[in-house]
């Protein structure tokens, strides 16, 4: 049995929809979860040989300030296999600027160590 891989995915109209590639022989069992929530209306369906289409509307309640990240996981193994953000409200800039200033602070942490172990191991 392949691992499904998801291909595409977009959201257009409050509704999600992406293409999963796997096992031919099978619908892939999959699920989308926002944290520990399982989202309902997941439609799969079959758009050729191991390709499906998912289809997903978001409901109302998974909307509002912030950032959300929806994960699209394989129900065989609990694995992500992708995923997809949504961003709204005023909130949403600081929380975009506090993520990139996290990124940066931690990638001046990895340059610096980086640059600490080339300098104790070179020969």
């Amino acid at each position: 049995m392949t691992a499904p891989t998801l291909t595409r995915s977009v959201l257009t109209a409050g509704v999600w929809e992406g293409v999963v590639e796997g096992d031919p022989s099978g619908e892939p069992a999959v699920e989308v979860c926002l944290g520990d929530r399982v989202l309902p209306g997941l439609k799969v369906a079959k758009t050729g040989p191991g390709t499906w289409s998912l289809s997903l509307p978001i409901p109302a309640d998974c909307i509002s300030d912030g950032v959300r990240t929806f994960v699209i996981r394989d129900l065989t193994d609990r694995l992500p296999i992708g995923h997809f953000n949504l961003i709204a409200g005023a909130s949403a800039d600081e929380d975009l600027r506090a993520e990139i200033a996290l990124l940066r602070a931690e990638m001046d942490m990895l340059k610096q160590a980086f640059r600490r172990y080339c300098l104790t191991s070179a020969p």
